[in-house]
């Protein structure tokens, strides 16, 4: 993809986010670009495209993703000076846990907050989107549909599956109420009331370039669909043109030194969760999280402490391995990948604790920062 001109930070920080920036609304283009999908669907390997900066954890593994992650672009686009808000967000599933529970509330933050949204898909989608094109359905914002990992298919395949999306998601303006579908499915009635369907949507490129004929207070499908190939950058730069030209006249939401929205922890213990992802299978990365309990940063390195929470004493066994191999072997992979992210030396210290049934504790879950 090709890069953006990016401006470089201001060498004063802001005070607050009111002042924090005069970037005035005047020519100004700012928004939330929220990028969601089914899991495994290559999220997390778009947005560090995107981005050009490696913020969400990659594994082959679906629901590696659990928070919701933002990355944050200022530069300038062709002349048009911009702030990207991008959400990367969990995989949409049904719940079995309240961990997932918490996951999907991630996702409608991320949906009733953007003003651009990205349906990401893949070339070997089931055809079994339902759960996410219920929560988009009534998304009054622009919707970009991406059929991602064009690179392992045919051209024929891509434009079958192109061909496929334009039959069953409507491409271009808004979309009809179906008013009886409405009443007798009381989750779509739940997500029309919280989208406010009664209510004229505010004009827009995007609403001025709908078609004559079209209801402008309906729900609005897709807007347009684009193969790409995030992994290659394929039609990246596409997207990108098309991301600025939908996104809104705002002031920018965050000073223009920022990245992102978490903190240095939050990414320490996403590298070593990542690490267990790519060293276990079966149940063990997913009944296990990390909690950095310690983060000192010295001259000469940082100093990271770390529990690695799992549900089963069995589970514990498997993570540390035959005389703490394994464990030995997932802290230097985990160590490496750290001092690759933060750019100095870092020594790792990891403890593994059983927590029973944690995926289902409320109060575990707002520990690990699951309420937010």
């Amino acid at each position: 993809m090709g890069s953006p001109d990016i401006q470089p930070p201001g060498n004063k920080l802001p005070e607050n986010l009111a002042a924090a920036d005069n970037r005035a609304a005047d020519g100004f283009k700012s928004g939330f670009v929220s990028i969601v999908g089914k899991p495994n669907v290559g999220k997390s390997t778009l947005m560090n495209q995107l981005i050009g900066e490696r913020l969400s954890i990659i594994t082959a593994k679906a629901q590696t993703t659990r928070h919701r992650i933002m990355g944050i672009l200022n530069g300038n686009h062709n002349g048009q000076p911009f702030q990207l808000v991008y959400s990367d967000t969990p995989g949409i599933i049904q719940p079995k846990y309240k961990l997932h529970e918490s996951m999907m509330s991630f996702v409608r933050g991320s949906l009733e907050d953007a003003d651009v949204i990205l349906f990401v898909t893949d070339i070997f989608e089931r055809h079994d989107e339902d759960d996410v094109i219920k929560r988009l359905k009534y998304a009054n914002v622009p919707i970009i549909l991406l059929i991602n990992k064009i690179d392992q298919a045919t051209p024929e395949e891509v434009e079958a599956k192109i061909q496929y999306w334009e039959e069953h998601f409507e491409v271009g303006g808004y979309a009809v109420i179906d008013e009886a579908a409405v009443v007798a499915d009381p989750d779509i009635a739940e997500l029309a009331e919280e989208h406010e369907l009664d209510e004229e949507p505010v004009a827009d490129e995007a609403t001025e370039s709908t078609e004559a004929g079209q209801a402008p207070g309906a729900p609005r499908k897709a807007t347009e669909i684009i193969p790409i190939s995030a992994l290659n950058g394929f039609n990246l730069d596409r997207l990108f043109d098309d991301i600025i030209r939908y996104l809104p006249t705002h002031p920018a939401y965050f000073p223009d030194d920022e990245l992102t929205d978490k903190s240095e922890r939050f990414f320490a213990s996403e590298i070593i969760r990542e690490k267990i992802f790519l060293n276990y299978k079966k149940e063990v990365p997913y009944s296990s999280e990390v909690i950095v309990t310690g983060f000192k940063d010295r001259e000469d390195m940082l100093v990271i402490s770390a529990e690695i929470l799992v549900e089963r004493p069995t589970q514990r066994a498997i993570l540390l391995g035959e005389k703490g191999s394994m464990i030995k072997k997932t802290g230097i992979m985990a160590r490496e990948e750290l001092e690759r992210f933060f750019g100095k030396k870092v020594f790792l210290e990891t403890h593994v604790k059983v927590e029973p049934d944690w995926r289902q504790k409320e109060r575990m879950l707002r520990r690990l920062g699951y309420d937010e």
